[in-house]
């Protein structure tokens, strides 16, 4: 089985690795991921006392009405069709979350 690579300008073989999932145990809902990431792949969701997800009204959640319903807020994957497999959000998780994974081609 082949992975889907991509052969950049100078001659370089790349292989895109897309995000897989997010550790929310990890996550502590700095919002970093979703700032780097223009493919509107993120979404910030509340996680309530029984741990199940929480919409909240904003994308970070920074003017969220609803704080009372959640203990606390975790980065989702929302669209992952949208992921270009640039990693930024990964690279740039202070609590190592992300998990990617090359995609068959």
């Amino acid at each position: 089985m082949s992975e889907f690579t991509v052969t950049l300008p100078g001659g370089k073989v790349w292989t895109p690795k897309f995000v897989g999932s997010i550790d929310q145990d990890k996550c502590i809902g700095c919002g970093r991921c979703y700032k780097v990431c223009g493919r509107e792949v993120l979404e910030m969701v509340g996680i309530d006392e029984d741990g199940e997800i929480v919409k909240l009204s904003s994308p970070l959640g920074e003017d969220d009405d609803d704080e009372g319903d959640y203990d606390k807020k975790v980065m989702s994957i929302a669209n992952v069709a949208n992921c270009v497999g640039c990693e930024a959000c990964a690279k740039i998780c202070p609590k190592q979350c992300y998990t990617h994974h090359p995609m068959a081609a």
